[in-house]
């Protein structure tokens, strides 16, 4: 692992992230069902390391981070987990998002680290640990090893609980066909249903279907948040 900084230099608090108060909002559909299912009882008995896989925007860190609450781990951030001291951490659940940032030696070590009793580590990515470059062939063998459960772009269910959150953050109460037809018109993730409702909301006007129309006619159409 990297050299370890001193303890009056160990940046402890920015490296946890704060986690959800529960489970709330989080919809269980076809495209996440798989990585909630495997996640259930994890790491119980098992320990190790698993891996949670997807595109940008379909819920994968949130579920981490739904996880890291449950089992009290420590959530980390990319590269940032350089930065953390081993004994801080040996034998504790640990959450690494951003996975594929940390460099070859880190990973390596969080891995080991996971084996030992009461350690588990949970790598969110967007490609699966089997696909990513490194250089130790140690570590390439590890990786390989990886349980690694995919996730999907969100559904229509998801999708929809995504909008639905975002209007209700912002006490907007759009008319029953807003949604439906914004679920057929925006990409499917949660960045874009944040975007298509902060648009809305800046039009200051009922969210109607028309208004809907109107917001997405006037995005640019290279940007890529609506398709």
């Amino acid at each position: 692992m990297t050299t370890r900084p001193s303890p009056a230099d160990q940046m402890r608090l920015p490296l946890q992230r704060d986690l959800p108060e529960g489970v709330e909002g989080f919809v269980v559909s076809d495209c996440n069902r798989a990585a909630v299912e495997a996640l259930e009882d994890w790491p119980n008995l098992i320990g190790g390391a698993m891996a949670i896989s997807g595109p940008a925007g379909c819920g994968k860190s949130r579920l981490a981070q739904i996880w890291a609450e449950r089992v009290g781990a420590v959530a980390l951030h990319g590269a940032e987990a350089a930065l953390i001291d081993p004994l801080e951490i040996e034998g504790r659940p640990i959450l690494l998002d951003r996975a594929q940032d940390i460099d070859d030696e880190t990973l390596f070590h969080l891995i080991n680290l996971a084996q030992a009793p009461g350690g588990a580590l949970l790598l969110v990515a967007r490609p699966a640990p089997s696909s990513w470059s490194v250089a130790l062939p140690d570590l390439r063998s590890r990786l390989d090893a990886v349980i690694s459960v995919p996730m999907e772009a969100p559904d229509d269910a998801v999708l929809a609980a995504m909008l639905e959150t975002r209007f209700a953050e912002r006490g907007i109460r759009p008319q029953k066909d807003v949604i439906p037809y914004l679920l057929r018109r925006i990409d499917r993730s949660a960045a874009a249903a944040a975007a298509v409702v902060e648009t809305l909301d800046a039009l200051h006007k009922p969210v109607t279907r028309a208004l809907a129309r109107e917001a997405l006619e006037g995005v640019d159409e290279t940007d890529d948040l609506f398709g």
